[in-house]
């Protein structure tokens, strides 16, 4: 990409083969041109990338954090603190959040940080996908990186290189007081906001769509019960809002902002659309102990980030009771505490690990079914585990097996079930096939067993075996 600027041309944004060849951002589009023959330039259109870049912000609100916003031209920031629970941990948090970018054909560099500041810098600097910076550990993470990722403005930066400064932590280190008679409080105020020494807090990006309601206090309020008043008068209004236009809540954020400056973030999720007040009223308060007013709440926020049409069905006429159990409140509960909830749901294909799939808990029902096909067992493994087995070829079972380091000694075995590759899944499978056995041991524990390869043609599989089930 390059950007323009009167008559100078430089490069804004580079792709792997560029950068390879030599190419870096910033340098002037002439020299890139001279450096690799055959150079695609392409002008950057600076105004479509930020409505690129808030689209993706708007989604990642919804998927991940109830308070994210865009960073700079090229980064999206978000408030992780109590949501990284309901991904498993930090680490699972940010491989998810690489991966799902990665799915949607976008390189992300993922890091978290005790602070924005640091978060900002590590994310740019690093070379690989995800970075997570210990609590405690920003100053190291930081020192070595470079100033211009403090968020300076430019003539500062160009500034401080002058006078001979490279390293954020040769910045850190200096005198305080000469800086500022020189650059003013700019400086002093970035590193204290990378370092966790002043507060910076991250407003959430908003668009036209979201419906929201808000109650500003000219008192602050810290009382658990009076946050519980006003969150309740809250969800009435936001539930009146989403009436008018038809719409049911799916997910809610409740944005508590301090007298300090700083926020917190409540989350409440359901698996269907609903304007039911005394239900999110109950969602809600099984969160809101774990609010910190700390000095005093000033303002409060509920957002509906995502919405659904929702139709008031009739209830049936008939003087004969359906009964039947709605299991989507249970479902709610433990999914606003964390757990994962989901439904399996088959899948036409005849390679085990393929034939099924997660859906939502709630979701409708699947019309597809398993096909007709020997029995399966109760619990498939994860991914087939190597076993070593004795058994002759090419359409014997196991006399005996080796498995997780146990010698079993095969009583009875039924098979072979021949099950070949899906060709048009990968072009490795054109030829692949699995032999698979169900066979008891001497304590009469059912496993299912396949042999990759047909026991013949080494281009059908390498003869190994591997255990993939066990049956009740």
């Amino acid at each position: 990409m390059i950007a323009k600027s009167g008559s100078k041309r430089w490069v804004s944004a580079a792709d792997v083969a560029a950068r390879k060849a030599g190419v870096h951002v910033g340098m002037p589009a002439a020299k890139a041109q001279a450096l690799f023959r055959g150079l695609m330039l392409v002008d950057a259109q600076p105004a479509a990338d930020a409505l690129a870049l808030e689209r993706i912000t708007l989604w990642a609100l919804t998927k991940y954090s109830p308070i994210v916003a865009v960073d700079g031209i090229d980064g999206i920031v978000m408030d992780t603190e109590g949501a990284d629970h309901l991904q498993g941990g930090e680490l699972p948090m940010v491989t998810m959040i690489a991966n799902q970018f990665l799915a949607k054909k976008l390189t992300a560099r993922v890091a978290v940080a005790d602070t924005w500041g640091a978060a900002h810098a590590c994310a740019r600097a690093i070379s690989r996908e995800t970075v997570i910076v210990p609590v405690g550990q920003t100053v190291r993470a930081v020192e070595n990186l470079p100033i211009s990722l403090l968020r300076l403005p430019p003539k500062i930066i160009g500034d401080l290189r002058t006078l001979g400064f490279q390293r954020i932590g040769e910045l850190a280190n200096t005198a305080r007081a000469p800086l500022t008679l020189r650059f003013g409080p700019e400086i002093g105020r970035r590193l204290d906001q990378m370092f966790g020494r002043a507060a910076e807090p991250i407003d959430p990006i908003r668009s036209p769509e979201l419906i929201e309601v808000m109650r500003a206090f000219a008192e602050p309020i810290g009382a658990a019960e009076t946050i519980n008043k006003y969150v309740g008068r809250l969800i009435i209004r936001l539930i009146e809002e989403l009436q008018k236009s038809g719409l049911g809540v799916r997910r809610a954020d409740l944005i508590v902002e301090k007298v300090d400056g700083t926020r917190q973030a409540i989350r409440a999720g359901t698996v269907k659309p609903v304007r039911d007040v005394a239900w999110l009223t109950k969602l809600f308060r099984d969160r809101t102990e774990k609010i910190e007013p700390g000095f005093g709440i000033e303002k409060l926020t509920l957002v509906a980030v995502v919405v659904e049409p929702l139709e008031e069905r009739q209830k049936a006429s008939s003087l004969v009771e359906e009964d039947v159990t709605d299991v989507t409140p249970l479902i709610d509960i433990y999914g606003n505490r964390g757990q994962r909830v989901y439904r399996m749901a088959p899948v036409a294909s005849d390679v085990p690990e393929r034939s099924v799939q997660r859906i939502a808990a709630a979701a409708e029902p699947i019309t597809v079914a398993w096909v007709g096909h020997w029995r399966r067992p109760v619990r498939l493994l994860p991914r087939p585990e190597l076993i070593t087995a004795i058994a002759l070829m090419p359409d014997h079972p196991p006399a005996s097996i080796t498995w997780r380091g146990k010698r079993r000694k095969v009583i009875r075995a039924d098979g072979p079930e021949r099950i070949f590759g899906e060709w048009w899944q990968r072009d490795a499978e054109m030829d692949a096939v699995r032999d698979y056995f169900v066979i008891e041991d001497e304590t009469g524990e059912r496993l299912w067993v396949f042999r990759a390869g047909d026991g013949v043609d080494p281009e059908t599989g390498d003869h190994r075996w591997f255990c993939h089930g066990i049956f009740a």
